[in-house]
């Protein structure tokens, strides 16, 4: 699995991708983790709005950081 955090490196960034990794590692999932600061680079995504989460290649979140219990649904889901 391939997870990108979009994010100008904020706090909202931040926390996003320190809850990625907690919930990957307890799902006992192999992934690698990207950082994605560059504003041309999120905005090829289509995304507007920060931080976001990209899953393989597709942007599964956007504007907001998800509840733990919630980026389990999602990931559970793809």
């Amino acid at each position: 699995m391939d997870i990108k955090v979009l994010g100008p490196g904020c706090k909202n960034c931040v926390t996003l991708d320190r809850i990625a990794h907690e919930v990957v590692a307890e799902m006992g999932l192999t992934a690698t983790f990207e950082k994605v600061e560059d504003y041309a680079a999120i905005a090829s995504y289509g995304v507007m709005s920060t931080p976001a989460l990209v899953v393989d290649g597709k942007v599964v979140l956007s504007g907001r950081v998800p509840t733990p219990r919630h980026l389990k649904e999602i990931l559970e889901a793809i």
